[in-house]
């Protein structure tokens, strides 16, 4: 990831999505009340659509697709605007995406996949495993002259604190600290490196906060990847491939585009004043060395779909079991230490493994209370509500994060919020 815009925008303020519910509440009433579990509206689904495809005709977004899934089938279905603007080429069913963190649920399958098959335990130190990992020390404070003064980890990092974003590790992207700096300096997610270079970087450097205090974003994800092809003595992207993309019929998820495939792959855009300027697909359209487990994978709108219906199915799908209920259930489990609260960005959430999990509903721009979820920093996105048995998919190729979240917010005030 580089750096983003920041611009600020807004899309159907929530008054207006207020005032919009408020004048279906009729009909949407007698919908939504009709059975035990929710039902998402028709006219709800329209609403989301309409605001999409005004996203495309206000120049906001090149292009955004939606996918709603209740009942065992998909209920919504729609794409606005284009993978390519330049060749004006449309989004199709089989576009193919930069999902980034949207791998980190993937890698997190992967890793507890290997936990059932006996290879750790949760709080096993990470370091029996990766001895580069051995005696971390922490920062505390800039000393004289910008000099790193540290301390020794209360006691090492556990598995469980990669999976919850709590071991002490950074991004150096997204927080200030002279850790985040060396972060930098030190180029951990170098595409031409690997995870074990990554890893043995990261054993030199300091951890940011002490693990198990605070929930902050990190590469944890990528120590993760690592910890497979340990466990597994398999390649990252091998592992994935023959465990999980090919059992499920993932048939065009991976770490790059092949040249056949690259007329589907969507361009990123970044708004500019007056424009949108394209983004390189580069780096995407040939096997790197760094395979990137919280962020690397492209996929389609139908591949991560397969992915989150056997999750919504407690782990298996058509026959292929990937994980016992009982594994699902925990990973959609608050996980964070006593007293840690969750992403301090996304209110109304606590923590699983690898996923947010809805615990205040209203504070969660209306997400129901048990829907597991995440995001990529190009705005995909992926809900899974159990207890409604919905899933609710985003795919678009936007570097202004700060907007993509808008547009998240404005979808789940759509399709989940009261009517009056």
């Amino acid at each position: 990831m580089r750096h983003l815009s920041f611009r600020s925008t807004v899309l159907l303020p929530v008054v207006g999505i207020a005032a919009s519910i408020a004048a279906l509440a009729m009909p949407l009433h007698a919908q939504e009340q009709s059975s035990e579990q929710y039902q998402i509206s028709t006219p709800r689904l329209q609403m989301m659509g309409q605001a999409m495809h005004a996203q495309v005709a206000e120049e906001k977004l090149a292009g955004i697709a939606t996918l709603v899934w209740q009942g065992n089938q998909i209920v919504h279905r729609d794409q606005a605007g284009y993978l390519n603007v330049e060749q004006q080429q449309p989004l199709t069913d089989d576009t193919i995406y930069k999902i980034f963190s949207l791998t980190k649920p993937i890698t997190g399958t992967a890793l507890l996949m290997l936990h059932e098959a006996g290879h750790f335990n949760l709080d096993d130190p990470v370091e029996k495993y990766l001895p580069e990992l051995a005696g971390l020390q922490v920062e505390i404070a800039d000393g004289p002259d910008g000099e790193l003064r540290t301390e020794p980890a209360n006691h090492p990092v556990t598995v469980r604190e990669l999976m919850t974003h709590t071991a002490g590790f950074t991004y150096g992207r997204f927080s200030e600290s002279q850790t985040d700096r060396l972060y930098v300096e030190n180029d951990l997610q170098n595409i031409d490196s690997t995870l074990a270079e990554m890893v043995a970087k990261l054993g030199a450097l300091p951890l940011r906060q002490q693990p198990g205090t605070k929930w902050h974003y990190s590469v944890a994800v990528d120590i993760q990847a690592r910890l497979v092809e340990v466990f597994s003595g398999m390649p990252f992207d091998e592992f994935l491939q023959t465990r999980i993309f090919t059992p499920l019929k993932m048939v065009d998820t991976g770490f790059y585009v092949p040249e056949s495939k690259q007329d589907r792959f969507a361009v990123s855009y970044t708004p500019t004043e007056d424009s949108l300027k394209p983004y390189p697909n580069e780096p995407w359209l040939s096997k790197p060395s760094f395979l990137n487990g919280g962020g690397g994978l492209v996929s389609t709108m139908d591949d991560y779909l397969r992915f989150a219906r056997m999750l919504l199915n407690e782990g298996e799908l058509d026959g292929v079991r990937l994980l016992k209920p009982e594994t699902v259930e925990m990973m959609r489990s608050n996980q964070l230490p006593a007293g840690v609260a969750g992403p301090d960005w996304a209110p109304g959430n606590e923590f699983g493994l690898n996923v947010a999990v809805v615990n205040d509903s209203e504070k969660a721009q209306y997400l129901p209370v048990g829907t597991y979820w995440w995001w990529g920093i190009h705005g995909p996105w992926a809900w899974i509500d159990p207890a409604n048995d919905i899933i609710v998919l985003g795919m678009m190729q936007n570097t202004d994060y700060r907007h993509s979240r808008v547009v998240h917010g404005t979808v789940s005030n759509i399709l989940y919020r009261p009517a009056p």
